[in-house]
């Protein structure tokens, strides 16, 4: 009887339950407004984040059902084209774009109006594909932070659609993977974060224009920068829903991650150091993938992420690669394997094949665990203290290494436990040892020679949560 009781307190130690947190985000105005409205209003009915194994019911509270219902509605406007009809209620990218407006607001009711949603939109002309005057909307809707309010962790799915000729915006284009799939995550995304809260921001982005030349999200990122916008994390959906390879490989639990190895906005002064020093696949996105693959592969059942040195697929784009080049850390999640024949196609059988881009080919389950390996990483970066600032390394001649950073705003971020360096051979992908050194702002590892390995520092908070690992220089710096 002793031993019994002795467990079930043991379990309920273990098992921690959640907490009500009573701060939800600021109001409704704009988002620098939003920032100086002072204290959040009271929603009781919505939970902190307090133990990272409620990570596990995160990755698994995507649903398939929802996720359909989202696809149907984006596929029944015909097309999705940058240039299509905007006055439209039932055809073309404006009643798609109002529709995801209002589906994020209604999100935000069952939350009690914890989402700020808005439009970032500017004009694009005189460009190869968007030769006329044209309007690149893209739908925002933000998940503010009680503390750290201006660090954010942003999710993007494409609004936008297309056929075989890139011009034609009066076809249907249903887009049903590419990448209605991505919008479709980041709504049901928002749908399972916004019943928690979290210290830092997580932004919610549907963006226009990707088939046109990635406008919208140029777009977004100049908006970011020029309102202050923090952003650690930007992870651009682009297909997340088709298991069938045109090579006939069927693959339901693989995704990949494509990331950007030196940074596009290094300098000559950086690239000499970095030629010196390493950090050749250690850039902020590079560890960011990592980050993902970690958390993908430990609270995902049966998943597998496939991490690729390299921006994005061979002679195409997507839409974090503007965000890169403002300087912003960010990745492609995407299908491991990809039919061509039902991308960027006309809607026809040719030759007893069947192409076009249509909901049937989609696979629900599928999307709904690419949400659920979204869901998980955003939900641990804004739980999670800042990467740290500043990392430096020393250890030149010497049989130690040690390395220096400088500590977390205790204002915004009051739950930093401490930090934890992480080391690994040259050759290997992943972090293979870590120590925890407590809150401090530097660490000698002894006996541990800087020429033999690669070094990192990450920030971990009381509850458990881990920022990304930050590689020592400019070249690894969030």
């Amino acid at each position: 009887m002793a031993k019994r009781l002795l467990f079930f307190i043991l379990i309920s130690l273990i098992i921690t339950p959640f907490q009500l947190f009573a701060q939800s985000a600021p109001g409704t105005t704009s988002a620098v407004t939003a920032v100086n409205t002072g204290s959040p209003d009271q929603t009781p009915s919505r939970l902190a984040l307090s133990s990272h194994y409620e990570l596990y019911e995160i990755g698994e509270s995507p649903q398939a059902d929802r996720i359909l219902k989202d696809l149907e509605v984006l596929v029944s406007f015909g097309t999705r084209h940058t240039m299509s009809d905007t006055l439209s209620e039932t055809r073309g990218i404006g009643a798609a774009r109002r529709w995801i407006f209002d589906e994020f607001k209604r999100i935000s009711e069952e939350c009690g109006g914890c989402l700020e949603v808005f439009y970032v939109s500017g004009i694009v002309s005189g460009e190869q594909r968007i030769p006329n005057p044209t309007n690149v909307v893209n739908v925002v809707a933000v998940q503010w932070g009680t503390t750290d309010l201006m660090r954010m962790a942003l999710m993007a799915g494409d609004i936008d659609s297309r056929v075989s000729d890139g011009m034609d915006f009066t076809s249907d284009s249903p887009g049903a993977n590419d990448n209605a799939t991505g919008v479709a995550g980041a709504l049901e995304a928002a749908r399972v974060l916004t019943k928690y809260t979290f210290p830092s921001t997580i932004v919610y982005a549907a963006l226009s224009g990707e088939e046109q030349g990635l406008f919208g999200g140029e777009i977004l990122a100049k908006y970011a920068l020029e309102n202050g916008w923090d952003i650690n994390a930007v992870l651009n959906n682009d297909m997340i829903g088709n298991i069938e390879g045109i090579n006939g490989v069927m693959d339901n639990r693989t995704f990949r991650v494509f990331s950007e190895g030196t940074r596009a906005v290094e300098s000559e002064r950086d690239a000499r150091f970095r030629r010196f020093t390493g950090g050749e696949v250690d850039s902020p996105s590079r560890n960011l993938a990592r980050y993902i693959k970690k958390l993908g592969e430990n609270y995902l059942y049966n998943t597998e992420i496939m991490m690729v040195y390299r921006l994005d697929r061979f002679g195409r784009g997507g839409h974090h690669r503007p965000f890169n080049e403002a300087g912003i850390p960010g990745v492609r999640i995407m299908e491991t394997w990809e039919h061509y024949d039902r991308q960027h196609q006309d809607l026809r059988i040719e030759n007893g094949i069947s192409y076009g881009d249509v909901l049937e080919k989609v696979d629900m389950e599928y999307v709904a665990k690419g949400t659920g390996l979204n869901a998980i990483t955003l939900a641990s970066l804004a739980a999670s203290p800042p990467p740290p600032a500043n990392v430096r390394i020393l250890g030149a001649v010497q049989p130690s290494t040690t390395l220096l950073w400088d500590k977390a705003d205790p204002e915004t971020n009051p739950n930093v436990k401490g930090y934890i360096v992480h080391w690994r051979l040259t050759d290997q992908p992943m972090w293979q040892w870590h120590r925890f050194v407590g809150d401090v702002s530097e660490f000698t590892l002894e006996n541990i020679v800087i020429d033999n390995y690669y070094f990192g520092v990450s920030a971990v908070s009381e509850t458990g949560f881990e920022s990304p690992v930050v590689f020592p220089g400019p070249a690894g710096s969030f």
